[in-house]
């Protein structure tokens, strides 16, 4: 079973909205809420980019191409984070990722899924 396990992925048009949710079903509760858990992605032909992290100890942050349309929450009880995406561009368009930093120091990706939004 993977660490991590993104769903919510799909095709919109823009303008649109989708939400992500990446769950830890092999972490218990603690090491869960220790991590810092972060969403990145990765548009056709670009690097990966950081989208939003969000910090064990409720910290958020968000890159400069999605401050305003995206928002990050988690649910410590459920181990999930999820990327509400509203306002959604053809520039959005990419593999999200989900990202654990664990407070061991032990990372780990989820297998990516695509957003594809249409102009």
């Amino acid at each position: 079973q993977a660490q991590l396990v993104e769903s919510g992925g799909g095709s919109v048009q823009a303008g649109g909205s989708l939400r992500l949710s990446c769950n830890a079903p092999r972490n218990i509760f603690s090491t869960f809420s220790a991590s810092d858990m972060a969403w990145y992605r990765q548009p056709p032909g670009k690097e990966r980019e950081l989208v939003a992290v969000s910090t064990s100890d409720r910290g958020v942050n968000y890159g400069d191409a999605v401050k305003g349309r995206f928002t990050i929450s988690r649910d410590n009880s459920r181990k999930r984070v999820y990327l509400q995406m509203n306002d959604l561009k053809a520039e959005d368009t990419a593999v999200y990722y989900c990202y654990q930093h664990r407070q061991d120091g032990q990372t780990f990706w989820g297998q990516g899924t695509q957003v594809t939004v249409s102009s």
